[in-house]
């Protein structure tokens, strides 16, 4: 299992526009109902979004590349943030009923 965890800080003018792109990732990852994929984004007060990636397998882990709504999200992600994206893998010390389906 693969865990990614992905920040960034968007310029307060675009962080709206951030806001309905990363939607539409999550319409299109409803549509497709990947298997063996999960993914979760948060929105701070100041623009931070935070992006959890879950993936059983390496072939999963491409899931989102694939998406179109995602390449989308891509152009421009530079321009539209003050903080660029990070990310680091991540790995699950402990959860109480915060992923559960």
């Amino acid at each position: 299992m693969k865990h990614h965890l992905i920040r960034y800080r968007t310029k307060p003018e675009l962080v709206d526009e951030n806001e309905r792109l990363v939607k539409a990732v999550f319409q299109e990852l409803r549509d497709k109902s990947p298997e063996g994929f999960r993914y979760m984004t948060w929105r701070s007060g100041d623009g931070t979004f935070f992006h959890l990636v879950e993936a059983a397998t390496e072939e999963q882990a491409g899931t989102l590349p694939g998406l179109a709504a995602f390449a989308t999200f891509q152009n421009g992600i530079r321009d539209r943030c003050i903080e660029p994206p990070h990310r680091e893998a991540m790995t699950v010390v402990g959860s109480y009923r915060m992923l559960d389906h």
